[in-house]
């Protein structure tokens, strides 16, 4: 490996967090799926579970192989931490507030399209906050993806192949992020 670059090292370890986050949110969705669709066959699950724990632990292998160059300290990194928890606990706080709402309106089935779009939209100002354009791309395509599968699968807003995309889109981000992240053989070579 060539010359050690604090930056991208530090950005290789923030994406293997990242990845580390969306494989497991991927796995609760893909488990929702199973739970309607399938009525919780016990193999989908282990499949599931092969499959999340591994892209999982890709993720933290990767982690721990670049965090010692993670910029966690510094006053932007510290700020964007603090906008994260903001925009996070707004996102949940919307979709306790919203669902409530759909169960009382007699829409409780529009609670899983309603909680995949406000996922989709969270990722936007965080696309800014971590200067990550990736995250505004995803978060635009997870919130379309929201809004319109209600209308083209068969059972509307309650179907279950909602779950199956939303997992799949972020297993298949969790894998985008953990692509461009070279593997180290050796620590002691960088």
């Amino acid at each position: 490996m060539s010359a050690i670059n604090p930056a991208v090292f530090s950005s290789y370890a923030a994406r293997a967090k990242g990845a580390m986050f969306f494989s497991v949110f991927g796995a609760a969705w893909m488990v929702l799926w199973n739970q309607r669709a399938m009525q919780g066959k016990g193999l989908v699950y282990l499949l599931i579970a092969i499959f999340g724990l591994t892209l999982a632990g890709l993720a933290v292998q990767c982690h721990r192989q670049y965090k010692v160059y993670a910029d966690d300290h510094s006053p932007a990194a510290q700020r964007a931490g603090r906008l994260f928890y903001v925009i996070n606990a707004a996102q949940w706080i919307i979709i306790l507030v919203g669902g409530n709402a759909l169960v009382n309106r007699g829409l409780a089935e529009w609670i899983t399209p309603f909680a995949m779009l406000v996922i989709g939209l969270h990722f936007l100002p965080l696309s800014k906050v971590f200067n990550v354009p990736s995250h505004f791309w995803f978060g635009l395509v997870m919130s379309v993806f929201a809004a319109t599968y209600p209308f083209v699968f068969a059972l509307g807003a309650a179907d279950p192949y909602g779950c199956l995309g939303a997992g799949l889109l972020l297993w298949g981000y969790a894998l985008l992020k953990l692509m461009g992240i070279p593997a180290v053989q050796n620590m002691n070579a960088i």
